[in-house]
C-alpha cells in the first residue's frame, strides 16, 4: 500500500510551489507527480498543515449497519441461525452481505455466539 509522502518533502514541495515553480515543475524537480504535489499544495492552503490525512479504515460497515435491525430480529426469533443462513434471510431484501460482512457485525457490536459441544 503507498505510504503519504514525508512531511519534510511535503514542506519542500509547498515552499518550492511558493516561491514560484509551476506544479509541473516542482514535480519534476523532486520527483513526485504533479498531481501529489497539488494536493499537499491545496491541503496547505486550506488547513495551513501539510500533514497527510490518515489512510485507510473502515468504509464498508455502513452497508451492513442499515441491515442491523433485522439481523438482530432475526437473531432474536431464531438464536441459533448461522451466518449463511442470516445472510440468504436478507438476499430477499435487497441486501446480499456475506458471511465475513455479518460476522463483523457482530464483533463491532459485541455479539459472541456459543455453540453447544
Amino acid at each position: 500500500m503507498p505510504r503519504p509522502l514525508s512531511e519534510d518533502l511535503s514542506v519542500r514541495l509547498v515552499e518550492a510551489v511558493e516561491a514560484g515553480g509551476t506544479i509541473r515543475a516542482v514535480g519534476e524537480r523532486f520527483g513526485v507527480a504533479p498531481s501529489s504535489v497539488s494536493k499537499i499544495h491545496q491541503r496547505w492552503r486550506q488547513t495551513g498543515s501539510v500533514t497527510a490525512a490518515s489512510m485507510g479504515g473502515d468504509r464498508r460497515s455502513g452497508a451492513t449497519e442499515a441491515y442491523g435491525p433485522r439481523v438482530l430480529a432475526l437473531l432474536e426469533a431464531q438464536p441459533d441461525l448461522t451466518l449463511d443462513e442470516i445472510c440468504a434471510a436478507l438476499g430477499p431484501a435487497g441486501a446480499a452481505p456475506s458471511w465475513v460482512s455479518i460476522w463483523r457485525f457482530f464483533r463491532r457490536h459485541g455479539i459472541s455466539v456459543i455453540c453447544p459441544a
